[in-house]
């Protein structure tokens, strides 16, 4: 059972099917394979309101830390595992599964555990197989030379990731803000000397979270009782909690200011990108699935949505107009979800 809540944190960690000694079960076998699968990372948690915190990607899994305001990780995540799967299917000749069983997804209570956890991901690179067992020097080298991972975007180099917020693991270094990547880059190569045999001791205490004993304790009973919701006051600032849109009020919001009637957004037109603006808003701001947007848009089935959202990309790259009124959408929805989710917390500590 996937315990779900609006502002919940995740690591995930996936690996790939079959023996990762052989180069034919490498998750990544070259770089565009690794490039693919940041793509689809990139685009689906713009889609799903996701706020990526970092990641790592290594030659038969991978780790992502993320967080959920919508407590959608579920849809999210099988959105871009599946894209992930049918394009390296066919690109290296081959069918069927290509993750080993279901991912893993520990709850993370944050602050503290979010900072440490963070350096535990981005040392992976220089943490296993054989190269945990080098020298301090060679370790340090490689992993500042390592391109696959966040790291560099918090560091200031070259390869920043534009959809990971860095924001709330950076503020935790303290002092001025022009300082922190210096020292969050310290606090990260300090661990490469250090063995943090503590923060080890959390990460197996669970199978279901990462944090003290009263949040495994908490998760654990949520578990246990098969919860969905959040009955436990949120312990960290900058966790993001929002309500779900109706899709009547985002279509209402995109008739207004694209001066169309709802059921334009409802038709196939040749040269319209209506239908493809309804779906990108209606999944970002209504929590929808694809197969849910098709359903309400008419358009088929989920793959016909996954290919607007295509075409969606391809026109607001291309037209101005276009961007400028989704800026006003988004401007507006923003405002409008705020209102909701401040109304809907009000009445429940009503």
């Amino acid at each position: 059972m996937r315990i779900e809540y609006p502002g919940a944190i995740y690591h995930v960690s996936c690996r790939m099917l079959g023996d990762w000694r052989s180069a034919k079960t490498y998750l990544f076998r070259d770089d565009k394979d690794r490039e693919r699968l940041l793509n689809r990372l990139a685009d689906r948690s713009e889609q799903y309101n996701i706020r990526v915190y970092f990641w790592v990607l290594m030659a038969n899994h991978f780790h992502l830390v993320c967080e959920t305001p919508q407590a959608n990780l579920s849809a999210f995540m099988q959105s871009m595992l599946t894209a992930y799967t049918v394009y390296y299917n066919l690109r290296h000749g081959r069918h069927g599964h290509v993750f080993d069983g279901r991912y893993k997804a520990k709850l993370v209570e944050g602050d503290e555990y979010l900072l440490q956890l963070s350096r535990y991901v981005h040392l992976n690179p220089v943490c296993v197989g054989t190269r945990k067992n080098r020298s301090v020097e060679d370790r340090l080298a490689y992993l500042r030379s390592y391109q696959w991972s966040s790291f560099p975007g918090y560091t200031k180099k070259p390869k920043a990731s534009d959809f990971v917020d860095h924001g709330p693991v950076l503020a935790q270094m303290g002092g001025r803000i022009s300082e922190r990547p210096k020292r969050y880059r310290k606090f990260v190569e300090t661990g490469l000397a250090e063995d943090d045999e503590e923060f080890r001791e959390i990460l197996s205490a669970s199978p279901r979270s990462i944090g003290g004993d009263d949040f495994r304790a908490w998760v654990d009973a949520l578990h246990l009782e098969r919860l969905r919701g959040c009955l436990r006051p949120e312990d960290i600032s900058f966790r993001h909690t929002t309500e779900p849109l109706s899709p009547n009020v985002v279509l209402a919001v995109l008739a207004n200011i694209f001066d169309a009637e709802e059921s334009a957004f409802r038709e196939r037109r040749r040269n319209s990108a209506l239908r493809a603006v309804a779906a990108r808003y209606l999944m970002r701001y209504a929590a929808l699935s694809q197969r849910e947007v098709a359903d309400l848009l008419h358009a088929g089935s989920g793959s016909a949505i996954s290919k607007q959202l295509k075409g969606y990309a391809k026109a607001f790259n291309e037209d101005r107009s276009l961007k400028r009124k989704c800026k006003q959408v988004d401007a507006k929805l923003e405002s409008k979800q705020a209102e909701y989710t401040a109304a809907s917390k009000k009445r429940k500590s009503e």
